[in-house]
């Protein structure tokens, strides 16, 4: 579902988790527009558009259950992600050059919020988790 990504700021490395209320990575949308580092996801008690948590399913984005939120689609620019398997144990995966994670942003200034859109995983690595991050060509 990942957990935590790791991004670039200049040549620093930052790992990001998502239960930190701070938890952040740079964006860009897919339309051309750069956004910079957005918060990632929307917790109890926080403002903002958009759901609880910090992913949208595949599945739910195609039937609609994202519309009303006005979601823009847009590339999280992270270097890898963190997945956690069954025993809790984190794995991390680079995302291959050129491509970036699959995302949704929804909201303005303040109240921006990117969601990583997840389905399936590979077959590879359903041992790992049941649901992975999408990725996209940059």
């Amino acid at each position: 579902m990942c957990g935590g990504v790791e991004a670039r700021e200049a040549e620093k490395a930052f790992k990001v988790y998502f239960p930190s209320p701070k938890a952040a990575f740079p964006v860009v949308l897919v339309d051309g527009g750069v956004l910079g580092w957005v918060r990632w996801g929307k917790r109890e008690g926080e403002t903002g558009i958009g759901p609880r948590g910090g992913w949208a399913k595949l599945e739910t984005i195609e039937r609609g259950g994202w519309d009303k939120y006005r979601p823009r689609p847009a590339l999280g620019l992270v270097d890898r992600f963190m997945e956690k398997d069954g025993q809790r144990t984190s794995h991390w995966f680079d995302v291959p050059d050129g491509y970036a994670l699959r995302c949704l942003v929804t909201g303005e200034g303040d109240d921006r919020r990117v969601f990583v859109v997840t389905s399936s995983p590979p077959e590879e690595y359903a041992w790992v988790h049941d649901r992975w991050p999408q990725l996209a060509l940059l």
